[in-house]
């Protein structure tokens, strides 16, 4: 497996970080799904994937309750990062954020328990909470890390000066944010500060919710939940859907798969990008793999920038009343 450091200050993890948004937002799903879920899990760890990415929230603790099964008996094999701070409610619904420092570190108290570990190797807020300075929310995680409860801290969704400020308190090993072919906002400012900072990117939504697979179809089926995005609308997504046969083509003339091209596009960026992929089938484990062998010609490099440059698809990433929300 190859390895990338995560941040200045972090260790050698795999180059891919599995995702854990599983979808058993209960015991009972969890249950049914324990076979092919376990079976998933221990085939990436054995492969070296090492690198778990969960969140105390993902079906409001059961994520973490069936990674501390599985891993209990591997855990110096993997490296465990878990987000906090997010409001949600048993059906899904997101209430609001709370990093206040106490919030924070009963989050972990309760992430421990379910992990059934002693220490979590990478902790973050799950984003900025408005509400409370930068400051604060990290001085409880830094506080985490002098008992020797959490290893590394880790910012989600930050901007490059909630960066900057959460740098001064403490070095941050890992900024989790939206990074893929079809997303690009975090290079003109973001990116450049993690750098100089020397913090690793850990880009979530590699494939853009499925749009870079090349499978989606238009019209979505009118239950999907993408139908909120405005990318995934009407025009936008007939035009956007053009671009990924484009992608398809590209691929083709590889002899590869989109999804390939947009993960092995990713790594490509830097040795400080280290992408999630969600994974629930042990399929899945080795046609992600196979990106870390594809590698692209300067010119090859050039047409994905120029068809996928910021601004080539139409839409924006959230609905209008998002982005105001997120920007105050």
């Amino acid at each position: 497996m190859k390895t990338r450091q995560l941040g200045k200050n972090g260790v050698e993890v795999s180059a891919i970080s599995i995702g854990t948004r599983w979808g058993i937002d209960s015991l009972k799903e969890w249950n049914q799904s324990r076979k092919q879920i376990s079976q998933t899990l221990n085939q990436a760890i054995d492969e070296g994937i090492n690198f778990i990415n969960t969140a105390d929230f993902y079906g409001v603790g059961v994520s973490e309750m069936a990674i501390g099964e599985i891993i209990k008996e591997r855990r110096d094999d993997v490296f465990l990062s878990v987000k906090s701070g997010a409001l949600i409610n048993h059906n899904g619904h997101f209430l609001g954020l709370d990093g206040r420092p106490n919030a924070i570190k009963n989050f972990c108290a309760y992430s421990l328990k379910r992990l059934g570990v002693d220490v979590i190797d990478l902790y973050q807020p799950a984003r900025v909470d408005p509400e409370v300075p930068i400051e604060e929310t990290v001085g409880a995680i830094k506080d985490l890390i002098d008992e020797g409860k959490v290893r590394y801290l880790g910012l989600s969704e930050a901007n490059a000066e909630n960066l900057r400020r959460a740098n001064t308190v403490h070095q941050v090993s890992a900024l989790e944010i939206e990074y893929s072919l079809a997303t690009r906002f975090i290079e003109n400012e973001i990116l450049p500060v993690a750098r100089q900072l020397g913090v690793a990117i850990v880009p979530y939504s590699a494939f853009y919710y499925g749009l870079l697979t090349g499978k989606m179809h238009f019209p979505l089926d009118k239950n999907d939940y993408k139908n909120m995005f405005p990318r995934f609308q009407g025009e936008n997504l007939e035009y956007n859907l053009q671009k990924v046969a484009w992608l398809k083509e590209f691929a083709a003339s590889k002899g590869v798969t989109a999804s390939q091209v947009s993960l092995a596009w990713l790594l490509n960026q830097g040795e400080d990008i280290i992408p999630i992929v969600g994974m629930s089938k042990p399929e899945r484990i080795k046609d992600n793999l196979a990106a870390l062998e594809i590698t692209f010609s300067d010119e090859e490099l050039q047409a994905l920038n120029e068809a996928f440059k910021e601004g080539a698809l139409k839409g924006t990433r959230y609905p209008e009343a998002f982005l105001a929300w997120a920007a105050s």
